[in-house]
């Protein structure tokens, strides 16, 4: 299994996304991160379908959509589009949670569930077989450049164990305070995909800054224990 790097536009200067979008894009990026948030759920505003559609008019990049809003399901068709690959809802904003999933996954996109630093792994129980991706969130959702949660590294051990006890082909992704230092933490605990903000975004050389991310958490990922796990099945 291989590192896949999700970068957030969170922190993005929005006036230049086409630039930056260009750079990512050269970097070889897996995805772009587009974290959809309604002043709601959580205490911030971002954008909405017409900007991701708008950037799908610029770039091939698979757009990995988080959405942070209440009622989540009102929003699947605008996203989906808009252009997006992949639709990741918050299990706290989903008291049907079992019927969101199965709609994305009826739309033909990957389906993921994102979890906040307190809610417990068990609100995956029904779900997990159906879904293309799990998101532990290593900060409180709401606003970029926070710090990494440490005690979220056994939450990330924790689920990188159920998905291998079944049989789930899930990437576990990690978005929150991610940098070049808890990389480590991320990948060793069992992350595979890590979606990264501000500490990328700051680089002054992007694709260079993708490809240290991309070699530093592959180095992590070889001396991890889940991936020698996952290579003794």
């Amino acid at each position: 299994m291989n590192i896949k790097i999700a970068p957030s536009i969170l922190t993005a200067d929005f006036s230049n996304l086409t630039d930056l979008t260009k750079k990512l894009e050269k970097g070889g990026v897996d995805a772009l991160h587009l974290d959809i948030m309604d002043g709601n759920f959580v205490p911030n505003l971002t954008f909405g379908p017409l900007v991701v559609s708008s950037l799908r008019q610029i770039t091939a990049i698979p757009f990995d959509v988080h959405l942070m809003v209440e009622r989540p399901e009102r929003f699947l068709s605008a996203f989906a589009k808009a252009g997006a690959n992949s639709l990741t809802v918050h299990a706290e904003a989903c008291p049907h949670l079992h019927r969101v999933v199965q709609v994305i996954k009826e739309m033909g996109l990957r389906v993921g569930v994102a979890l906040n630093p307190a809610t417990p792994l068990n609100i995956l129980d029904y779900v997990l077989p159906d879904l293309d991706l799990v998101l532990i969130m290593t900060v409180n959702p709401g606003w970029g450049g926070q710090k990494f949660i440490q005690e979220m590294c056994r939450k990330i051990t924790e689920l990188r164990e159920l998905i291998i006890e079944s049989g789930s082909g899930a990437d576990l992704q990690v978005d929150g305070g991610i940098n070049s230092t808890t990389l480590k933490d991320a990948v060793t605990s069992g992350a595979n995909s890590l979606v990264i903000g501000s500490a990328l975004l700051k680089e002054s050389d992007l694709v260079a800054g993708v490809d240290n991310y991309r070699d530093a958490a592959g180095k992590n990922l070889a001396e991890s224990w889940w991936s020698r796990a996952i290579k003794g099945c």
